[in-house]
């Protein structure tokens, strides 16, 4: 009787061998999941026209925005262990960098991004050179400070509305784009979305990304090998407050308001509470908090008025029962399934071995 020879096709060996590339062939369900949820929030602008329904595209840009400062946040919680209980002053300083702007006559959608991204940029520096020196609780209750710091003096602005906010004068304009059409700021936001997520899928597997992880799980040794973790930490910092404060601008021309509250204390607790319903470090996984979160308030204000009763437990049992957070069942799934083949390409080669 003839045995095929190894390098024969119908090699038990060659056919053991195959198994490895075929199942790597196929998309995790991790790609499906993200590729299905962008696809759905690509569709909402449709969807609300054939439907009738112009509210769906207001409550998924809501959603979008919140879940763009969701993911800048990310970037220094997830990746950098840094958490940051006054993300949401960078949210409010790009509303008013708009807001300001619009009051003054200035409608180029350019001017407002670009003080933005300065002031943004410069608070960002300032306030980071500052409460990067600390740790742990010590940092949570600086970056606290500063953003109450400036919450307060927001609400000292009576020619700014003060703490009733103000009204924005004039969307911001790109040419002959105007975000303050509902479906183009939908989409600008979520174009602006979907690049934040490449480049943050990229930003993990690069040298900065990586030494930014080094330093959450050891800074010490980080420090001894020569590394600047300060200098790190900051220019994380400083890039997570210019994607919030574009995430302002954005939220200012959606609501087509600027208010202190959108700075506030608890604005910063709720985009801590997306990254983490969501998933820490995944960059997916605020997106998933964002829209989470957003759908459940909304449905529970349209079901009682005590939905705050509801929506506290709700939060506490989903981080108990997923404590990676929702994208953790994905991941896990991805896991058990890598299990499975990574068992059935062991005992394949046994019986190769047999074989031989």
């Amino acid at each position: 009787m003839l045995t095929p020879s190894p390098s024969s096709p119908s090699s038990p060996i060659v056919h053991a061998a195959a198994v490895v590339p075929a199942a790597s062939r196929r998309p995790t369900f991790y790609t499906l999941f993200v590729m299905l949820l962008l696809a759905g929030l690509a569709l909402v602008p449709t969807y609300a026209a054939l439907s009738g329904q112009a509210f769906y595209v207001t409550l998924f840009a809501r959603i979008v925005v919140f879940a763009i400062a969701a993911v800048s946040l990310d970037l220094i919680l997830g990746i950098g262990g840094l958490v940051s209980f006054g993300h949401a002053l960078y949210l409010g300083l790009g509303a008013y960098a708009a807001g300001v702007l619009a009051q003054h006559g200035i409608d180029n959608g350019w001017v407002h991004l670009g003080v933005a991204i300065v002031l943004c940029g410069a608070v960002g520096f300032v306030t980071g050179f500052v409460s990067l020196r600390t740790t742990g609780i010590a940092f949570i209750m600086i970056t606290l400070a500063f953003a109450q710091m400036v919450y307060f003096l927001a609400v000292s602005l009576k020619q700014y509305g003060g703490d009733d906010g103000l009204p924005l004068a004039a969307s911001s304009r790109f040419g002959n784009m105007s975000l303050g059409d509902p479906a183009t700021l939908y989409y600008v936001a979520f174009g602006f979305l979907c690049l934040l997520l490449l480049s943050g899928s990229r930003f993990v597997k690069a040298r900065f990304g990586m030494t930014l992880a080094g330093i959450r799980m050891n800074e010490r040794r980080m420090k001894a090998l020569g590394v600047p973790t300060l200098q790190y930490k900051l220019g994380a910092y400083v890039i997570a407050a210019i994607l919030c404060g574009i995430a302002g601008v954005l939220y200012a021309n959606l609501t087509q308001f600027v208010s202190p509250s959108y700075m506030s204390w608890t604005t910063s607790g709720e985009l801590i509470m997306m990254v983490v319903i969501g998933g820490i470090g995944t960059f997916v996984g605020p997106v998933v908090g964002a829209l989470a979160m957003v759908l459940v308030e909304e449905g529970l204000k349209s079901a009682t008025e005590h939905w705050m009763f509801i929506m506290g437990p709700l939060i506490v049992l989903i981080v108990l029962l997923t404590r990676r957070g929702l994208m953790g069942v994905v991941h896990s799934a991805d896991a058990r399934r890598a299990a499975k083949i990574a068992a059935k390409i062991a005992a394949r080669s046994k019986r190769t071995e047999s074989l031989s």
